[in-house]
């Protein structure tokens, strides 16, 4: 059994099931199970209370939260812009500081410490993440926070990774220089001619 037990078939909604099932029918899922676990955190709304972060404003965890994951995140990833980039008021210069070893800031709190370990771990060694972090996850989250910070995480690790392999302020010029015939078009739907692509 996962680690989070799956909500059960029969407690999911007939929304969930049905798309689900749609899903299964048509062979983009092989399985349900991992669905009814990520189906902890659909939610209709945000916790009214006044902490929201603008990238993530129908999520459960809280402003400052997230945005400590977003900054270590870029930081991990080697992300320049968003590591200087600040989107909530709580996450002051000073709050940001020295996340290189959260375990040691006595001004964050054990959800703050335990989100930044879960993403440090899940960055350098997801394989360690075992049956007694997740223990620990629950002491502190609910299931539905656990499974938003899981992807969280997982989406902002990806993209800081993908905007430092962007080479942001180098000054060389492009590898693929900008073609407006490029701008939100498949490979098929691409006019005939050379790449945009520098020889």
């Amino acid at each position: 059994m996962p680690r989070i037990e799956p909500i059960p078939w029969d407690d999911l909604s007939p929304e969930q099931r049905e798309r689900m099932q749609a899903g299964l029918d048509a062979g983009a899922f092989t399985e349900a199970m991992p669905l009814q676990i990520l189906a902890y955190a659909d939610h209709d709304a945000a916790p009214d209370d006044g902490d929201r972060h603008p990238n993530y404003p129908r999520h459960l965890l809280g402003g400052r939260l997230l945005e400590l994951v977003r900054i270590r995140s870029a930081q991990l990833g080697g992300c320049e812009p968003c590591s200087a980039s600040r989107k909530v008021e709580g996450a002051t210069e000073d709050a940001d500081a020295c996340l290189l070893n959260p375990a040691l800031r006595e001004d964050l709190t054990a959800r703050e410490r335990l989100a930044l370990e879960f993403l440090e771990r899940l960055s350098s060694d997801h394989r360690g993440i075992d049956d007694d972090f997740y223990r620990r996850l629950a002491g502190h989250f609910t299931t539905a926070e656990i499974v938003e910070l899981g992807l969280t995480c997982a989406h902002t690790m990806g993209t800081h990774r993908f905007m430092h392999t962007l080479d942001l302020y180098d000054e060389k010029a492009p590898v693929i220089a900008y073609d407006p015939s490029q701008v939100g078009v498949a490979w098929g739907q691409r006019p005939a001619g050379p790449s945009p692509a520098a020889p």
